[in-house]
């Protein structure tokens, strides 16, 4: 059985063949049950949940298991942390131990851009992160490979994180500073990527101008919100799996309110893929892209891994 640390699983997923990796598993979908998400906060005295992700095709079958505790950024650890077994699907023998930490937030980057291939305007070239944890890190180097970003902007709650996360995008060869004011900068960008834990709403839809793409990517509970429920009334709204009209608040809430019913999703990122809808058809629609995450993504890019290390 291979262990396959982080450097190298890292190296083995740049995001332009991650991309094409999830487009081929969107087009070509495994088995992918419903996660089972439970409640680890009673017991450990603080907010945490553990998720269990399985997936399977006829080469492969995968488990990631994901740790999930919001207070970790007081102790200066991730909030997430995760690992990923893959098995070989004709005999159930255990092949890679792989980090899965890269794998969550590598694939989770690289399916929001898959997204904004299909919904983002084809020449937008500022973007927003709302965030400045790892996933949000690495949102414009994902974006750069399917639409021309230039300017990057970074607003966090912490804003030294912001500016610390503005800097990093800068060496990286991004014309990118921190965002001061969360409304200015939502008025100026072309794609707002959030990628916040946040149990509150960030985003407003008074905020946003016409033909705008609103990628939100952080929250993955009922209790987690990153926009208000009026993002939802008027807007062309896809999910990456029919999985995120039952656990997304940002989608529960709007449904509870009346705001929005989910006969009104317009497709799924399989559907995108494969063609069963065009995804972006007018310059001046304001798209957004609600996604929960996917074992299918966590599958393909394990898969990718593993093969480049035979």
């Amino acid at each position: 059985m291979l262990i396959v640390d982080t450097q190298q699983t890292r190296a083995a997923l740049p995001f332009g063949a991650l991309i094409a990796a999830l487009h081929e598993a969107f087009v070509n979908p495994a088995e992918v049950p419903l996660r089972h998400i439970h409640d680890l906060g009673n017991a450990v005295g603080q907010p945490a949940t553990v998720l269990l992700m399985p997936a399977w095709n006829r080469r492969y079958f995968g488990i990631k298991t994901v740790a999930v505790y919001p207070g970790n950024s007081a102790r200066a650890l991730p909030g997430l942390h995760s690992t990923y077994m893959l098995y070989d699907s004709r005999s159930g023998a255990p092949l890679a131990l792989l980090d899965g930490n890269e794998i969550t937030s590598r694939r989770t980057a690289a399916a929001s851009a898959l997204a904004a291939s299909r919904l983002a305007r084809e020449g937008a070239s500022s973007l927003l992160v709302v965030g400045a944890g790892r996933v949000a890190s690495l949102l414009a180097g994902a974006y750069r490979e399917v639409r021309p970003i230039h300017r990057v902007q970074v607003w966090n709650l912490n804003p030294a994180k912001a500016e610390d996360l503005a800097r990093e995008l800068t060496e990286a060869g991004f014309a990118a500073s921190a965002a001061s004011d969360l409304q200015s900068a939502c008025a100026e960008a072309d794609i707002i990527s959030c990628a916040t834990l946040s149990t509150a709403p960030l985003i407003q839809r008074a905020w946003l101008k016409p033909g705008s793409h609103l990628d939100l990517i952080g929250g993955f509970t009922p209790q987690m919100r990153e926009s208000d429920d009026a993002c939802f009334a008027d807007t062309e709204v896809f999910v990456d799996t029919g999985e995120a009209l039952i656990k997304a608040g940002d989608l529960l809430a709007p449904i509870a309110s009346g705001v929005f019913n989910a006969s009104q999703v317009r497709a799924d990122l399989a559907a995108l893929c494969q063609g069963d809808h065009p995804g972006r058809t007018d310059a001046a629609q304001i798209t957004v892209f609600k996604a929960v995450g996917t074992a299918l993504e966590d599958l393909a890019a394990a898969q990718r891994v593993y093969e480049a290390h035979l």
